[in-house]
């Protein structure tokens, strides 16, 4: 019984176990290799999938970009096809800053940025009252200025008396007028075909060199008629007697120079002879010649009042005030009024258009081609109490 019931043991047990075994790992294995390189191919699928989404994103990322380029690109190629070979047609339905370019009054067109800013830069640093004085930029033919020549009247109270009628201020109306200030440089054709010449650059330089001098003039000595009222044209009087709209004048002891004994006396009675709100910003006018004279002064103790300035980009001082120089001051001579000190800022106002208008002219000075550029600006003394005036006289 025994023996026959190991028999039956390793009959149930099944024998053959290990050969089972064996195929049924072998079919596992495959069955695994199979489901592995499925899930490769799903993953090298959606590998493709991911870099395909990613160039798109990229693209999709750079176009703004792009779309921003080509708006401003038509401005430069229309107006450098205007410049150079007087084709206007990409102007006429383009707008820069909400504004038409086409000028339908002469035909002049609106420069573009490259050019405005240029010239713009350039008179900003150039040696005139434009980089003191108050400039602002307006849309009309016209601006007009409100100053109040008096102060409120002003009283004690208490809480039981009538309070005293006080005066009232009075308010003066200045108008500035805007006028047209032109410059017309001009280029052969041979030059505007050449590619690599920088014709925007070209042009803002030429029509900034023009108008630096024109209007550095016009600030100064302009008569008011077709041009800025100047500083020097508006009504001078002895400061002692002199009214609020008149600015005062300080003489300097001797025809056309300084005394030669206390020659700075006279610049410092210049000095006080401003309001004190107006000497916290105050600066001094001159040109070239008189800036030399004037930088030969000493004190009493021998020491130069003209002391120049360490730092660079910053101008040198006279007794303590920034010198400007522009050189359309008047030289010094009898009775010139050579030295102009105030706040300029408060004292004369600049009115300007933002715009500069282009007009192309390839048919009055052939072989050349003319580039008539326009701008409106004027100026004028608003506060005469805010400038005074050395003329070098007994």
């Amino acid at each position: 019984m025994t023996e026959a019931n190991a028999a039956d043991t390793k009959s149930a047990g099944g024998g053959d176990t290990p050969a089972a075994l064996k195929g049924a790992m072998a079919e596992f294995v495959s069955e695994l290799g199979r489901f592995r390189a499925t899930v490769e191919t799903k993953l090298q699928a959606q590998d493709k999938r991911m870099t395909m989404l990613d160039r798109k994103t990229a693209f999709r990322v750079r176009s703004p970009l792009a779309t921003g380029a080509e708006i401003e690109a038509p401005h430069q190629k229309a107006i450098a096809a205007y410049l150079r070979r007087g084709d206007d047609s990409g102007l006429r339905t383009l707008a820069l800053e909400e504004k038409g370019l086409a000028s339908t009054t002469d035909g002049a067109y609106l420069a573009g940025p490259t050019i405005s800013e240029g010239v713009q830069a350039v008179l900003r640093g150039t040696g005139s009252l434009r980089a003191i004085a108050n400039v602002v930029q307006v849309e009309s033919a016209s601006f007009d200025v409100l100053m109040d020549k008096t102060d409120i009247g002003s009283g004690w109270a208490n809480e039981v008396a009538a309070a005293a009628e006080t005066d009232s201020p009075q308010i003066e109306k200045i108008s500035i007028p805007l006028h047209e200030l032109a410059a017309m440089p001009k280029a052969t054709q041979r030059l505007l075909d050449d590619a690599s010449f920088d014709l925007e650059g070209w042009l803002a330089e030429r029509i900034a060199e023009r108008f630096a001098r024109a209007e550095a003039n016009a600030f100064l000595l302009g008569n008011g008629i077709e041009k800025p009222r100047g500083l020097l044209a508006h009504p001078s009087g002895p400061n002692a007697t002199a009214a609020d709209s008149v600015i005062g004048i300080i003489n300097s002891g001797a025809a056309g120079d300084f005394p030669p004994s206390a020659p700075a006396n006279a610049l410092i009675d210049l000095v006080y002879a401003l309001a004190a709100p107006y000497r916290a910003n105050a600066t001094f006018v001159m040109n070239s010649r008189v800036a030399g004279m004037v930088r030969k002064l000493r004190d009493g103790d021998g020491r130069y009042l003209w002391a120049d300035s360490l730092t660079g980009g910053e101008p040198a001082r006279l007794l303590g005030y920034p010198v400007l120089i522009c050189e359309d001051m008047p030289n010094p001579s009898n009775q010139s009024k050579s030295i102009a000190f105030g706040d300029f800022r408060k004292g004369y106002t600049i009115a300007e258009r933002s715009e500069l208008r282009i007009l192309r002219d390839p048919f009055s000075a052939k072989p050349h081609v003319l580039f008539y550029a326009s701008k409106r600006i004027g100026g004028s003394v608003v506060d005469a109490r805010a400038i005074k005036l050395l003329s070098l006289a007994v």
